[in-house]
């Protein structure tokens, strides 16, 4: 699937209800930091437990995805072009590919949710974002 991830600066929660209410976006699936699995490597304070690590809604019979990023996201560099798919290999190539001449900004790698997630920047400027399901 090839789709459409937006970042907020900690007020994706508001942005999903605005969405609900003036596109009659329907939540499809919402998961929150609080949701993860505890990380040493990756610990969540108290107050950021209530924000939304990944939402997916639709929106007029498209899916968009989107988030509280974990640092400050730029206005009009908040977007990724997002392939999700469960072809693992398709991924490390596609992957492998971008990389070059790109900068990444999290590995590929496995996560709790997925086999392999990561994003990146390509050459191009264009975002990534890249998820192989389990």
């Amino acid at each position: 699937m090839l789709g459409h991830y937006l970042l907020f600066n900690r007020n994706c929660g508001e942005a999903i209800k605005a969405y609900e209410k003036a596109l009659d976006a329907k939540v499809i699936e919402i998961r929150k930091y609080g949701d993860m699995p505890p990380n040493p490597n990756f610990p969540i304070s108290d107050e950021d437990k209530g924000l939304v690590l990944h939402a997916r809604l639709n929106i007029c019979g498209t899916e968009i995805m989107c988030a509280d990023s974990s640092g400050k996201s730029l206005s009009g560099t908040n977007m990724y072009v997002s392939v999700t798919m469960k072809d693992a290999a398709f991924v490390q190539r596609a992957w492998d590919f971008f990389k070059q001449d790109g900068k990444v900004y999290m590995e590929l790698a496995p996560s709790f949710f997925a086999v392999l997630h990561g994003s990146l920047q390509d050459k191009f400027g264009v975002n990534w974002m890249f998820t192989a399901l389990k």
